[in-house]
């Protein structure tokens, strides 16, 4: 047998291949085989579920919300410690002599108009 033939009946078979492979997968029987395929999945999906519920065992999907939870978590706390690192040292500056007088005056000015202003907001809330 030549290349040429060879090459002919190895294109013919291919097409005729690729015909079977696309009557398959446009099949009613194949859609209907996944379909189901899909179900049985998400049953035992559920299944899974409710049994680690009953053993009173988080799942997969529990664990991962607590995960994501729990970095998040540990994210605000390492921005509050970021914070207050800034204050800390903030107030080692102003302790170690750094700090104008003036200027702690005004702080203390401004700490006591934000006291006066809580103490308002709190007896406007009583009084309703």
């Amino acid at each position: 047998m030549s290349k040429t033939e060879q090459g002919g009946t190895g294109e013919r078979d291919r097409s005729t291949v690729e015909r079977l492979a696309a009557g398959v997968v446009g099949s009613d029987a194949l859609k209907g085989a996944t379909k189901r395929a899909m179900e049985a999945r998400e049953r035992a999906v559920e299944l899974q579920e409710f049994t680690l519920g009953a053993l009173n065992l988080p799942s997969a999907a529990v664990i991962d919300r607590l995960t994501r939870r729990v970095r998040s978590v540990a994210l605000r706390l390492e921005s509050i410690e970021d914070g207050l690192d800034r204050l800390e040292d903030r107030l080692d500056d102003a302790a170690g002599g750094g700090a104008d007088p003036a200027d702690l005056k005004k702080v203390l000015a401004r700490l006591e108009a934000i006291e006066a202003r809580l103490e308002a907001l709190q007896q406007s809330d009583g009084s309703r």
